[in-house]
């Protein structure tokens, strides 16, 4: 069953309309808010997460008691200022931190588990627009996100046009391509080929695949870093040793780090979440949801833009940034630009990136 999660719940009135055909019904959408909303709700920011983000963007995590993943970004006087804004920020349906998922109850009362329907970014992005009008909120001061809530962002922006003034993506794409479709499906694949998969359905067995779904953090992870990075943290560094030891050990620092970053991911997030969610992201083309031209998915949209990209990323690099606001541009959309200088890879928009938060900041006015 899915965890017990202490957070806001709000239950769609009807069922979803999914891009695959289906209908999902008595979805739930797990979500957190921070700041006051204005009495004409006009200052209300919703900030999408990341792959293996959740709703605790900016509070503690109930579940392994880490600060919120954008805590040094969102909060009071700081760049997304919550003395001033009313910020919502929802878990995505196929998640495991109370929205929807896999692990929910289907109607006979077992865990959806592989019978959960596929899902898509735009299905995401529909169950937060359920959301927000179940909060009352027509329009958005902005929606920002980073990653795959860079995907959302857009997503938002070319099929609800109407509903945010400001969209804010960050380190993101408008397609995923065939190298992150790779990735994500050696990812896909080891969790699948652990025993205890069960074909899914390992709720309740005493058994999750925890080692196949460590092995598909640890390989996403590297994407998320750059080479430089790595070699500035960690080089050919030994892990608490003086010699190799010629074993299978982890000899090397980098290992070391890579095995408590694939163990640590298991105790929070659930493997056919991954499966599901990552399966969105390969998805995801807003091009072939508007007849194949990116610029038609933004005509005559009212909102203002910012991408931001930086120089390290090669998950998502420049060029997929720059094919979005050249899309804009030709869309006749207001939109600014920047590549930012960072050491850190992709994972750049979550670390400390002071001219980030000059751009966010400004930018959010």
């Amino acid at each position: 069953m899915a965890p017990a999660i202490a957070t806001k719940l709000y239950p769609l009135p009807s069922p979803l309309l999914l891009d695959g055909g289906q209908a999902l019904a008595g979805v739930e959408v797990a979500y957190e808010t921070y700041g006051e909303l204005a009495p004409d709700k006009g200052n209300a920011i919703l900030v999408c997460h990341a792959l293996t983000g959740d709703q605790y963007v900016a509070s503690r995590h109930p579940v392994t008691g880490k600060p919120g993943w954008w805590e040094r970004m969102v909060g009071p006087g700081k760049p997304i200022d919550t003395d001033r804004f009313h910020v919502i920020c929802a878990n995505v349906i196929g998640g495991c931190m109370g929205s929807t998922g896999p692990a929910s109850a289907a109607s006979d009362g077992r865990p959806y588990a592989m019978r959960f329907p596929v899902i898509t970014i735009r299905d995401m992005v529909r169950a937060q627009i359920a959301l927000l009008d179940g909060l009352g909120i027509e329009r958005l001061h902005a929606v920002v996100g980073g990653s795959m809530g860079g995907m959302q962002a857009l997503s938002l922006a070319a099929n609800f046009p109407d509903r945010a003034a400001r969209v804010l993506a960050i380190a993101t794409t408008a397609r995923h391509s065939a190298q992150n479709i790779a990735f994500h499906e050696v990812g896909r694949q080891a969790v699948m080929a652990d025993p205890d998969w069960q074909g899914g359905d390992y709720y309740g067995s005493g058994h999750a695949p925890d080692k196949g779904l460590s092995v598909a953090r640890m390989a996403a992870h590297i994407t998320y870093l750059s080479e430089s990075g790595l070699t500035e943290k960690f080089g050919r560094n030994l892990q608490d040793r003086d010699s190799k030891t010629f074993g299978f050990d982890a000899d090397f620092q980098v290992e070391s780090y890579l095995r408590y970053q694939g163990s640590g991911f298991t105790q929070r997030f659930d493997a056919n979440s991954y499966l599901f969610i990552t399966r969105a992201m390969d998805y995801f083309d807003i091009a072939e949801e508007h007849g194949g031209l990116l610029a038609k998915a933004f005509a005559g949209s009212p909102a203002r833009f910012c991408l931001v990209s930086f120089d390290s990323d090669w998950l998502y690099p420049t060029a997929e940034s720059r094919h979005v606001v050249h899309a804009l541009n030709a869309a006749g959309a207001a939109v600014s630009f920047v590549e930012l200088s960072a050491p850190h890879g992709h994972d750049s928009f979550l670390l400390d990136v002071p001219a980030l938060d000059r751009v966010v900041k400004g930018f959010i006015g």
